[in-house]
């Protein structure tokens, strides 16, 4: 089930994370464990690869190595880049879901390109190569 790299997100209300996951992207939850009431590891298939996350869990800081955007003035040190067969309709489906817009999907060099933030503070690019669209 693991892929060899998987982005491993920390946020705030996991339960809602994932729920706002399957109605954007299209998720699949693949397994689901609580600790201590929260969230305390899932994993999900978007778009064919594996996504984890948890609750932040601030007090574990020094051994999770991470926290919650919000904790961080809702700022996140990496983009999650999706290759998708249309930028434009996963983009409007995020928006829908409650994402905001950062940068509406538009032609770049190398090919359609959109970028939001989820309500986790997560920021997720949709990106649709010329050779995928022109294929």
């Amino acid at each position: 089930m693991m892929d060899a790299v998987a982005p491993y997100l920390s946020v705030r209300d996991g339960a809602a994370a994932i729920d706002f996951y399957k109605s954007a992207f299209g998720a699949e939850e693949l397994e689901r464990y609580e600790y201590e009431g929260k969230l305390g590891h899932a994993a999900l298939r978007i778009n064919g690869g594996i996504v984890m996350l948890a609750d932040e869990f601030p007090e574990m800081e020094d051994m999770t190595g991470c926290v919650a955007p919000p904790t961080l003035g809702n700022r996140t040190t990496c983009t999650i880049n999706l290759s998708v067969d249309n930028a434009d309709a996963w983009f409007e489906k995020a928006i829908n879901a409650g994402a905001s817009s950062i940068r509406p999907p538009s032609d770049e060099f190398y090919g359609r390109h959109g970028k939001i933030r989820d309500p986790f503070g997560h920021v997720w690019s949709f990106v649709t190569l010329k050779a995928d669209r022109d294929a």
